[in-house]
């Protein structure tokens, strides 16, 4: 990890790949993740922790499964979402989004229960970044 600042649009533009996670940095046992997004991602869910989201640029959508039935929350540009733990969703983005996730370190971005994994999804714990 750097012990300098790290600009968010430059850590964004060293890499091309959609929904792979880059890690920017770590806080006590949580890394701080960007990743470009578009089209979807799947249905999955984290079993022991909450997932946050914060939209840096574009706009992103999540479908959630709660006990009260389906819904989806629009975050555009500039808006934070938590999802809680062992809540079944599904990110999504249209029209391309960037965004920072904030979760405990070796976290997969598939959950711990999933859905097939198609080809565009990368099952992984976050890249290290290489500004």
């Amino acid at each position: 990890m750097s012990n300098e600042p790290i600009p968010l649009s430059k850590a964004l533009a060293s890499f091309d790949t959609l929904w792979s996670p880059r890690i920017v940095t770590r806080v006590n046992d949580y890394d701080v993740r960007v990743a470009k997004v578009e089209g979807e991602h799947i249905w999955h869910v984290h079993d022991n922790t909450d997932e946050f989201f914060f939209v840096i640029d574009g706009e992103l959508h999540i479908s959630l499964r709660e006990t009260t039935g389906e819904r989806t929350v629009l975050l555009p540009q500039g808006a934070v979402f938590t999802v809680p733990r062992g809540t079944e969703h599904k990110p999504y983005a249209p029209s391309g989004a960037a965004i920072l996730m904030f979760e405990p370190a070796g976290t997969p971005t598939v959950g711990d229960r999933h859905d097939e994994i198609p080809d565009h999804v990368d099952a992984t714990t976050g890249h290290a970044l290489n500004t």
